[in-house]
């Protein structure tokens, strides 16, 4: 694709469609926290449209304008009616309250729960596709807690199998798992309070 090529493209239900791509993209991110490149943002599209992907949606559009341009979410793809969102449990709100409003960790949890919550939060602030070196670990960590402590923040992310690191500490990688239905809603938790305040 070049920077040329021009679409157009008919939204019918600009609501729907905002709401499915803040959805799509809501998920990714719990997945993979660094936002997505071109290609990969353009196939988002696709499928909130109701393509496979953006080959098959640019196709549709070059081919067939008027068919495609009126093509509207799919009823698979319409949202759900919106429920209240769940309250918070004890845990999440516990874990939320040893984080500051700029996302940085005040102090250590004693419950062994909530230091779990804590650690998929500085889990988000490394990318999966990258080595770091222990040092480089250090700097993420050092911004990321008040208590000076990363040390232990740097064990204790590898004792809960978010990260790896070879046995002689020279490289460590993010370790690519899923957070269950509890983590995020957690995660969500804590991404809307740092960013209240900014």
């Amino acid at each position: 694709m070049t920077s040329k090529e021009t679409y157009s493209l008919h939204i019918p239900d600009v609501s729907a469609f905002a709401r499915n791509l803040g959805r799509a993209l809501q998920q990714r991110h719990a997945e993979r926290p660094m936002p997505p490149g071109q290609v990969e943002l353009l196939n988002l599209i696709a499928r909130t449209q109701g393509q496979s992907n953006w080959p098959a949606l640019r196709v549709a559009l070059r081919h067939e304008p008027q068919q495609a341009a009126a093509v509207a979410v799919p009823a698979a793809a319409q949202p759900e009616p919106v429920a209240a969102p769940p309250r918070l449990g004890d845990n999440v709100r516990k874990a939320l309250s040893h984080f500051d409003e700029q996302g940085r960790l005040k102090r250590w949890p004693v419950k062994f729960t909530v230091q779990k919550l804590v650690m998929w939060a500085l889990w988000t602030l490394f990318d999966a596709k990258r080595v770091y070196t222990e040092r480089e670990v250090n700097a993420v960590l050092k911004q990321a807690n008040l208590f000076s402590d990363h040390v232990t923040l740097r064990r204790e992310l590898i004792n809960h199998r978010l990260m790896t690191r070879k046995s002689d500490c020279s490289e460590y990688r993010k370790l690519p798992v899923r957070p269950d239905d509890e983590t995020r809603a957690w995660l969500a938790a804590w991404r809307a309070q740092v960013r209240q305040v900014h």
